[in-house]
This record gives structure tokens, C-alpha cells and sequence, in this order.
């Protein structure tokens, strides 16, 4: 049996077999992690849902009020009249076909892609690259809009999208562990308040079934899901 290191011992001593509320949760988390990097704080909700049926997938997006702490990188995939706008915005690459190309060589350094209605047909073809990396632009998550601005300022300003697992989880990154505790748990109940908005109505009986928050390679801490919108 592999023996604790002396930092492991004093993490685990502070985390209790118990639930706690999001504010305490978030205060936790920061003492327990303990890396060299400053690392994500993630949240983990197991929902009452099937994601194999379509009435009773959860998919949707919001803003953080503080933002997720990360350099966002977006590709604005647009026509020539449309480039100003978006770098005006903030996008970090804007163009079209030579990016549509450097995708279909395998280049996919960036984490959101912006783009327009009339350049859709363009991007199927690239479905089997853009897909299984989350990269696919979509109408529902705001990515696929004439508003090319404000989807790229959107995106910059902490908009994150999310979808339940087919295991019935939703993994959503809430910030950094260097965040106060305060900004940490203003996330966090952001994105809890926008899941129960979208419970399905086909989900019958309690719908948050766990919520378990975690930084980076830390301990996880449960959350009680009766209070998770405690201020």
C-alpha cells in the first residue's frame, strides 16, 4: 500500500465525511490544493437523467460572473467583412479558408470556434477533427450567430458551454484555485442555477443527485445538494 506523503496527511485530515455548503466548499478547496500551478477548480454533477434519450439531455451555456481565469483562444471563422468586428472583439485568429485548411492538416490549437450561419456547410466536412475535441461550432451554444462580436466577447468574458456525459455527469470548469473563495463560489452557483433550469421535464424524482467540487489533482469535496444555492 502506497504510504501518504506528509502534505496528502494534512489534505486529508481536512476534509470531512460530510457535505458542505458552496461557499465552504469553495473556501476548502483552496486550502487542500496543493500544486505548483495554479490549477482548475472543477465541478462534477451526477444528474437524475438518461443522456441516451433526447427529452432528457442536458446542454446549455453560461456566463461566469467571474470568468474562468483562463486565456480563452478563439478562432473567429468568418467572411471578409465580418474580420474587423471580430478582432475588434478579441479574437485571437480570424480569417477562413486558410484556417479551414490548417484544420484539415490537423491544427486545433484553440479552445472555442466562432463562425456564421452561410460558413456551416463549409465546416461539415471537418466534423471527424472538430467533434470529438468539443471544437464543433453550434447554434445553441452561441457559436454559430450573425452577432460575431459579441460571441467572441461572450466567450472572452467567461461563457462556457457544457453537456451532460453519457454517464449522466456534467463536468464545468468554475475558475482557478487562486480565485477568493467568494469568486469561486459565485461560479459555482451560477452554473448550478442554470442546471436546475434545465432539468428535463421527462426526469422524474430528484434531479441533482451529487455535486462534488475539485481543483486539479486535489481531493474532491461533496457538496450538499439541498444548499447549493446557500448564500
Amino acid at each position: 500500500m502506497a504510504r501518504l506523503t506528509k502534505n496528502q496527511k494534512a489534505v486529508a485530515g481536512k476534509v470531512e465525511d460530510k457535505t458542505y455548503s458552496v461557499a465552504e466548499a469553495s473556501v476548502l478547496i483552496k486550502e487542500i490544493s496543493n500544486t505548483n500551478f495554479d490549477p482548475s477548480v472543477d465541478l462534477a454533477v451526477r444528474l437524475n437523467v438518461d443522456p441516451r434519450k433526447a427529452n432528457q439531455m442536458v446542454r446549455g451555456v453560461v456566463t461566469l460572473p467571474h470568468g474562468t481565469g483562463k486565456d480563452v483562444k478563439v478562432l473567429a471563422l468568418v467572411t471578409p467583412d465580418k474580420e474587423a468586428e471580430a478582432l475588434e472583439a478579441g479574437a485571437d485568429y480570424v480569417g477562413l479558408d486558410e484556417y479551414l485548411e490548417k484544420i484539415k492538416g490537423g491544427w486545433t490549437d484553440v479552445d472555442v470556434i466562432v463562425t456564421m450561419p452561410s460558413v456551416m456547410g463549409k465546416l461539415g466536412p471537418l466534423g471527424r477533427i472538430l467533434g470529438p475535441r468539443g471544437l464543433m461550432p453550434n447554434p445553441k451554444t452561441g457559436t454559430v450567430t450573425m452577432d460575431v462580436a459579441k460571441a467572441v466577447s461572450d466567450v472572452k468574458a467567461g461563457k462556457i458551454d457544457f453537456k451532460v456525459e453519457k454517464n449522466g455527469i456534467v463536468h464545468a470548469a468554475v475558475g482557478k484555485a487562486s480565485f477568493d473563495a467568494e469568486k469561486i463560489a459565485g461560479n459555482a452557483r451560477e452554473l448550478l442555477t442554470t442546471l436546475v433550469k434545465l432539468k428535463p421535464q421527462a426526469s422524474k424524482g430528484v434531479y441533482i443527485k451529487s455535486i462534488y467540487m475539485s481543483s486539479t489533482m486535489s481531493q474532491s469535496v461533496q457538496i450538499d445538494t439541498k444548499r447549493f444555492t446557500d448564500q
